[in-house]
């Protein structure tokens, strides 16, 4: 019988298919409240799957839009502390529950010192999105499995929507559009031809990366393998590991690597095959076939899709390969290692 964690990764296209009506109206709400003339950057919080959510919506608003979007640090936002100044800021919050204190804090210091807030959740009835100006509802019905799935997913769709209101070429809706239906096609292929991740059961540490959009995908595949199976996983961007971690690459090592571009940029390009030569296991999501040709497990996606909808895309390989990890160690994927849906951090 399929897992719930199975399920709700199978609904992601239909969700986004469902979702996107409506959420161009909170997108366009959040494109006014960006565009205002006093608003010179986006401050975003987030925990977990949504703070790489928040990777992603720092490099596509920033490439797309010409918005500069910075990380929050919450401890600095903690009761009992002056917090930082959100001079000229918009603040963004992401959750799927909405219900983390130290993310609902940021909101709250936002709102004190008269900055406008978003909010982008699962539940628009949650103490975070009482806090905000603008509530982004993600809309895909509960998620119950303990990791994020169609929920990251959908905060990337809600992202670009934004990023598309905000001057990004009209070619985003239609891409939008036929994105639900790229997604349940990944999402289905992937699943069937998830025992070739097999062999990565006997490599350790993973260690993912990407660049650029896929900076984010990188980051969210080591978070669900780590959930999921238990398994020491890390991401770095290719330059940030030549400056020092690649020492501790080697024969024992797989390395996952994400260039979801059917283009990969030449430094891209040599950063890759110089880590690549030292991995034991090497796994490649792309659509470039240099990129492919690198890979003992070479993992291709649909060729042609803009940038930002080729890093949505790519997260699904990452899905299927931390089910199928799970799957061999006997874990049960819907509450892995006494994990639970909300953590309640501060």
């Amino acid at each position: 019988m399929a897992t719930e964690l199975e399920r709700e990764m199978r609904e992601q296209g239909g969700e986004l298919a469902s979702r996107a009506e409506r959420g161009w109206a909170d997108a366009n709400a959040a494109a006014e409240l960006l565009g205002r003339e006093d608003v010179d950057y986006l401050m975003v919080v987030a925990r977990g799957s949504s703070d790489n959510a928040a990777r992603y919506g720092q490099y596509l608003l920033g490439a797309e839009a010409g918005l500069t979007v910075a990380l929050a640090a919450p401890w600095l936002f903690r009761q009992g502390r002056r917090p930082p100044s959100l001079a000229r800021a918009a603040v963004l919050a992401i959750s799927q529950s909405g219900q983390s204190p130290d993310v609902a804090a940021v909101l709250a210091a936002a709102r004190d010192q008269g900055r406008p807030t978003l909010a982008i959740t699962n539940d628009p009835a949650s103490p975070m999105a009482a806090l905000a100006d603008v509530v982004i509802d993600l809309r895909v019905g509960p998620e119950r499995s303990v990791a994020a799935t169609k929920t990251y997913t959908a905060s990337l769709h809600a992202l670009a929507q934004i990023t598309a209101l905000l001057g990004a070429s009209q070619d985003w809706r239609e891409w939008l559009n036929r994105l639900p239906t790229i997604i349940s096609e990944t999402v289905d292929a992937q699943l069937e031809s998830r025992r070739r991740f097999d062999p990565l059961a006997g490599f350790a540490p993973l260690t993912a990366v990407g660049r650029g959009l896929d900076y984010a995908t990188a980051f969210e595949t080591a978070l669900k393998v780590r959930e999921l199976s238990g398994r020491p996983a890390e991401a770095f961007s290719p330059p940030d590991l030549i400056h020092g971690p690649i020492a501790a690459i080697q024969g024992s090592t797989a390395l996952w690597a994400v260039s979801s571009g059917a283009d990969t940029s030449p430094e891209t390009l040599d950063a890759v095959q110089g880590v690549c030569v030292r991995a034991g296991l090497r796994i490649a999501v792309s659509a470039d076939p240099r990129i492919l040709a690198l890979a003992d497990i070479a993992v291709p996606i649909p060729k042609r899709l803009p940038d930002w909808a080729a890093a949505i895309v790519a997260i699904v390989p990452g899905q299927a390969a931390a089910l199928r990890l799970a799957e061999l160690d006997g874990i049960d994927v819907d509450a892995p290692h006494g994990l639970s849906k909300v953590t309640m951090t501060r």
